[in-house]
């Protein structure tokens, strides 16, 4: 498998750091609200890794975090007249709803910063006491030009970078470039003790404690949106390097942006759409359909066109599923033939290509391809008056779900029932045409189709299905 290293900016052969694990650290989400659509690219896609690593045959250990202490959730708690801790526990178990639906695995760990203080003040006072740290009126600071290969993710001289997001100039600084490790507690902000007085931590040095409680020194894949390569991830590296003495991944993985109207989706822009919201008109299962069918390092543009575009195609894949149910219902028993033998093994092809655009950089655009010409394959095999025996048809449904499974779309498909009105309407159509009454079958046909079903007569009875 290769995977593209931001660190080299190249592919590289992933090579883990202890043979048959893997160890994962994502960057999770600030609880201070509902996730947008671009939150959610990065959520889905690791999640999605993680499953592939698995699949592969590694022992994965995912570890994705809560920043459940920031300036934006201080803000929001106040306005809203309650504890950061209370916003915090809202917007976590809302995280969760959303998460599920899109069918996100919950992480081995997910730690929250707020219950990692002490580690936290232990790898500060390391970064001391190795002089790559300074104490100033109660706030320290990470010494960033003591840090020789600072800018070596983001690729930038140190001369050249400036200070970002989240990096507060002061003049209690020695360098603008230097950034807080520990923030000297302000009125009415929640506060822990340290050698250093009251306060609590900066952004950066969660992560990096967390990480290193969880992972160790040195972790194989880092991974988040683009948007955390600088400041966020560079500071990562400096301040875990600086204090471990070891190199803090070996693979560092970043998806590009969601634009909307070409630019990225963000709420500082103002021009995000919540997971929840979006939900409300598109299944979760759509939404995770339409992240997975770019490649994660390209942006993608989001609308509604697409998103109806992606609704479609997942539909195809589910309408090649439920002919497979439909027709096991009638089907001969009996192991399966000679020449259906023949063509299981012709679909081994399929797990071959699906594999090999996995392996590629985690290329699920092609991967999701793959997946659609196998529904192709499938449906001309089992189409027309063609007759199957159940193990054949069961044998192809179960390959075409191990692949779908490693996306984890189409695993939760509940056979779909009609009410009762419905099914009087199926059982009339079927009695008018055995009177020779095709008029009547005609209009209910027709009647059922401007409801969105379609149906279709087939030798093995009346199939149908909702059009996308």
């Amino acid at each position: 498998m290769k995977l593209y290293n931001d660190l080299t900016r190249k592919k590289e052969e992933f090579v883990p750091v202890e043979e048959g694990k893997v160890k994962i650290y994502s960057c999770g989400p600030t609880v201070y609200n509902f996730f947008h659509l671009g939150n959610a690219r990065p959520f889905i896609l690791f999640d999605t890794l993680r499953r592939y690593l698995r699949y592969r045959g590694y022992e994965v250990t995912f570890v994705q975090n809560f920043t459940d202490i920031d300036d934006k959730m201080i803000n929001r708690a106040n306005d809203e007249g309650i504890t950061v801790k209370e916003l915090a526990d809202r917007f976590i178990a809302e995280y969760y709803t959303d998460a599920h639906g899109l069918g996100i695995e919950d992480a081995t760990v997910q730690p929250k910063a707020t219950e990692h203080i002490d580690d936290i003040i232990g790898i500060v006072s390391t970064l001391i006491e190795k002089g790559h740290a300074y104490e100033s009126n109660g706030d320290v600071y990470f010494r960033t030009r003591s840090f020789r290969d600072y800018g070596k993710l983001s690729h930038m001289p140190i001369e050249d970078l400036e200070s970002g997001a989240r990096i507060d100039v002061s003049e209690s600084k020695e360098d603008p470039l230097d950034f807080a490790l520990w923030k000297a507690a302000k009125p009415g902000e929640p506060s822990w003790d340290s050698p250093w007085g009251k306060g609590r931590p900066g952004w950066h040095i969660e992560c990096s404690a967390m990480a290193n409680r969880y992972l160790g020194k040195t972790i194989d894949i880092h991974c988040g949106g683009q948007d955390l390569t600088f400041p966020h991830h560079e500071n990562e590296i400096a301040q875990s390097e600086a204090a471990n003495d070891a190199p803090f991944a070996n693979y560092w993985v970043h998806n590009a942006y969601i634009n909307i109207n070409n630019q990225k989706m963000s709420k500082s822009l103002n021009n995000f759409f919540t997971v929840r919201d979006v939900s409300k008109e598109y299944a979760y299962e759509v939404i995770r359909f339409f992240m997975l069918s770019a490649h994660y390092r390209s942006p993608i543009n989001y609308s509604v066109e697409i998103l109806e575009q992606s609704k479609a195609g997942l539909e195809r894949l589910h309408n090649c599923l439920a002919n497979l149910d439909f027709l096991m219902k009638s089907a001969p028993a009996g192991e399966w033939t000679a020449q259906e033998s023949e063509t299981l093994a012709q679909y081994d092809e399929f797990k071959t290509r699906f594999v090999e655009a996995m392996d590629d950089d985690l290329n699920t655009a092609d991967a999701v391809a793959v997946l659609f010409d196998f529904a192709r394959a499938i449906n001309t095999e089992v189409g027309g008056d063609s007759v199957h025996t159940g193990a054949f048809l069961a044998a192809a449904r179960d390959r075409f779900m191990e692949l779908a499974g490693v996306l984890n779309i189409c695993q939760n498909r509940a056979e779909q029932s009609l009410d009762q009105d419905v099914e009087a309407l199926i059982e009339q159509r079927q009695q008018a045409r055995k009177n020779r009454d095709f008029a009547l079958a005609d209009k209910i046909r027709d009647d059922l189709k401007a409801q969105g079903i379609v149906l279709e007569d087939t030798p093995q009875g009346v199939k149908w299905h909702r059009e996308s």
